[in-house]
């Protein structure tokens, strides 16, 4: 693997939820918030937030496109706003918050204009798709405070997310449908009960809590990439366990109060299946969390596999620095 990197800019309204979704994924080095497609040197975000600059609010994405492929930054990009809407994003209106994408080199550009067709194409949206591809223009830093906004101010963050419509138009756009009926055909009596009943299979007679090859584990019914075996440990539990996940955009995590307790249940993004539950008794050394997660909810692929089932681009996960 090289040490290649590029850059992606999005505009996708407020800045502040344009971070969480593209932090700490694989092959994402770095992400700044800013300001672009100005004039203005240097702005100010309340110079920015008066519509008079001709800037937006905006990421700018260091990454490695070995591992995370410009196409991969893009499907997330789409999945976080309205690209039908011309005027700004949910609660914000104006210029400043107009969605875009800056191309920075002609295979962006191709890329993203592909991208935006297909989507069109797709007719999710009744509206047209105006979100404007753009070549890249200087890109201002945004002011200390707006940086990583959601780990720093976590639970304003949470508010604001939920009271601007984006988070339940994200849940209601970008959720992928799933045919129950279909999947009871596909999957074992367990397989079922775990992802699409929340069940629980008995620790200790589950396929893999004491697993020692190499490999991934992917989501049984989407194929997501959820874990590897090099972050696999044993946590005397009887279900396996994890201290962190190949992707964790690929997970989502919602408060679970069955059982007379208060947990942090995981389920997959795109299938929506119940994977498990994380708790802070993890190692400390990696973090301090243990992501226990259901045998059936998921399918290992050995490592000397990995090429033939497609997921080659994941062998990096096995190279040691």
């Amino acid at each position: 693997m090289t040490s290649n990197r590029e850059k992606a800019t999005f505009a996708g309204g407020c800045f502040w939820c344009m971070v969480e979704p593209f932090d700490e994924r694989p092959g994402v080095i770095n992400i700044v918030s800013g300001y672009t497609g100005g004039d203005l040197e240097n702005p100010t975000y309340e110079q920015v937030c008066s519509n008079t600059t001709g800037h937006v609010e905006a990421v700018q994405i260091t990454y490695n496109p070995e591992i995370m492929p410009y196409e991969q930054l893009l499907e997330t990009f789409w999945q976080q706003i309205d690209p039908t809407d011309p005027g700004g994003q949910f609660n914000d209106r104006g210029e400043s918050y107009e969605t875009a994408i800056f191309y920075h080199n002609e295979a962006q550009r191709k890329i993203a204009e592909a991208s935006k067709q297909e989507l069109e194409d797709s007719k999710k949206f009744t509206k047209p798709i105006v979100t404007k591809i753009l070549p890249a223009k200087p890109f201002y830093e945004a002011e200390e405070e707006h940086q990583d906004y959601y780990k720093k101010q976590s639970f304003h963050y949470r508010l604001y997310k939920k009271g601007s419509g984006r988070e339940d138009f994200i849940k209601e756009n970008w959720k992928k449908p799933v045919n129950k009926a279909d999947l009871k055909d596909k999957l074992t009596p367990i397989q079922y009960h775990v992802t699409q009943e929340n069940g629980t299979e008995r620790p200790y007679q589950n396929e893999y809590w004491d697993n020692e090859k190499e490999g991934i584990y992917v989501d049984i019914i989407s194929g997501d990439v959820l874990f590897s075996s090099r972050d696999q440990y044993d946590a005397g539990c009887g279900w396996p366990s994890f201290t962190k996940p190949v992707d964790r955009y690929q997970l989502t995590e919602n408060t679970d109060t069955s059982h007379g307790m208060i947990r942090t249940e995981i389920r997959s993004r795109n299938a929506d299946s119940h994977l498990g539950h994380v708790f802070e008794d993890g190692p400390k050394q990696t973090g301090g969390l243990r992501y226990c997660m259901n045998s059936a909810a998921m399918r290992f692929i050995e490592k000397e596999d990995m090429e033939k089932e497609g997921y080659g681009k994941y062998l990096y996960l096995f190279k040691d620095e």
